[in-house]
């Protein structure tokens, strides 16, 4: 991902300076990025790819001319690199090489547990299908227990983290809409992902359980 964040800022004429203002994160950190000295979390490279007007996979595989249909096999995902402490949920791309795509699916394999895992948000929406295994997906205001096939659809803005239940690691598919690729993001992030207020668009799924506050 390094050389390639670095090719599409060089193509859009933008310095460091001008391309961490305006995806909201510091210099510093860019550099570790462009360096591979530092994996951003997917609301940083979604935020990244906002402002380089470019789909969120480009940052993570080499451009090829775009196809109508893409047939990605269960061995072809891509691993993305980031999951370095017991509480990372970890991820594979799905047709990360499709440069044009209004979608962004991942598989998401989620931890075992909450400890060092913060609420993430990022801009659009999520789908949320539970492909295997048992999982919590916890909001600022409730907690929802999923099982295989249960899904959960909602405003990627609002806080949100999830972990796996059980003995075996669940496994969930998980696809991202954003409208607002063309838009410039302002907020401020770091190394560590800060965690973020409610956003607007309400919640829907059944609850099991009371609700639960920020960390």
């Amino acid at each position: 991902m390094s050389s390639r964040l670095r090719v599409l800022r060089r193509q859009n004429r933008m310095t460091l300076d001008t391309l961490a203002t305006q995806a909201g994160v510091t210099k510093s950190y860019l550099s570790k990025i462009e360096r591979g000295l530092s994996v951003p979390s997917i609301s940083t490279a979604m935020k990244l790819a906002q402002v380089l007007n470019v789909d969120v996979g480009r940052l993570f595989a080499d451009e090829v001319e775009p196809e109508l249909i893409t047939v990605v096999r269960a061995g072809e995902r891509t691993p993305v690199p980031g999951a370095t402490r017991p509480g990372d949920a970890s991820y594979e791309g799905i047709a990360v090489q499709v440069s044009s795509k209004k979608l962004a699916p991942f598989m998401m394999y989620p931890p075992p547990t909450f400890a060092g895992s913060a609420f993430k948000s990022h801009p659009g929406e999520e789908f949320f299908f539970v492909h295997a295994g048992d999982v919590e997906l916890e909001f600022p205001d409730r907690t929802v227990t999923l099982a295989a096939g249960d899904s959960v659809y909602f405003n990627a803005e609002v806080p949100h983290r999830s972990r796996s239940l059980g003995k075996a690691k669940a496994a969930v598919l998980i696809v991202i809409h954003d409208d607002s690729a063309t838009s410039t993001n302002t907020g401020s992030e770091t190394d560590a992902e800060p965690e973020l207020g409610p956003g607007p668009g309400p919640v829907t799924g059944k609850s099991s359980g009371t609700g639960c506050g920020m960390p």
